[in-house]
């Protein structure tokens, strides 16, 4: 797995490397005897375009190691040039490391453009459309919120902290249009996710305040 690890990274260079060792072995032996050579080195400039590096950037994540996720993302020169679905992936993953960093505007870019390509699974769409929900209630624009939040919500969301933000969220919105029973249902969804995140569990007695005193 180290291996392979190690050959993601070089990919680039290894095909260039490939190529530079085909063409002299052409120029003293002829073409077929570089043929293997040239193959390998197509290849590898190949999926290094196409597929990318994203394979790396798991482990990372896992230890929360957010420089090193950047500079596997900053070795994709063309990230147009990614097969699709790793596309989206580039683009959220961009998208959400501009959360981090509290740049909104950013964060809003990369996750519609991942929105717009469509996430390999439903429930990676789900989330994607979950935060670009988020970003349009800090917005103040609820009615967009709105759209993202239920379009989250039908396609699922891969977690129950996830979740209960969503179904918060709804219940918020609702509340401003004064639709005051479907907030209380979203409420009810929200508290049967069972959260454990401090600041969602906050959210929740906060809202549990006044709630129960709201008519509907």
């Amino acid at each position: 797995m180290k291996l392979y690890n190690l050959i993601i990274k070089y990919r680039f260079w290894l095909g260039i490397l490939s190529l530079i060792l085909a063409v002299i072995v052409t120029i003293m032996s002829g073409f077929w005897p570089a043929f293997v050579l040239y193959f390998l080195g197509v290849i590898a400039l190949f999926t290094h375009f196409f597929i990318g590096p994203l394979r790396l950037i798991q482990e990372p994540m896992e230890q929360g190691n957010v420089e090193a996720v950047e500079k596997i993302l900053n070795t994709i020169w063309f990230p147009n040039l990614l097969y699709k679905p790793v596309r989206s992936t580039y683009f959220t993953i961009k998208g959400n490391l501009a959360m981090m960093n509290q740049d909104f505007d950013t964060a809003e870019k990369h996750l519609k453009k991942s929105n717009d390509l469509g996430a390999p699974m439903p429930e990676a769409e789900g989330a994607n459309k979950l935060q670009l929900g988020m970003m349009a209630m800090q917005k103040g624009d609820l009615k967009q919120a709105e759209t993202y939040m239920r379009a989250a919500i039908r396609l699922g969301i891969p977690d129950k902290e996830s979740e209960a933000v969503a179904f918060l969220g709804m219940c918020q919105i609702f509340m401003n249009k004064r639709e005051f029973r479907a907030a209380k249902d979203y409420f009810r969804k929200a508290k049967a996710c069972k959260p454990k995140t401090k600041q969602v569990v906050d959210q929740i007695k906060e809202i549990e305040k006044y709630i129960s005193r709201i008519p509907g």
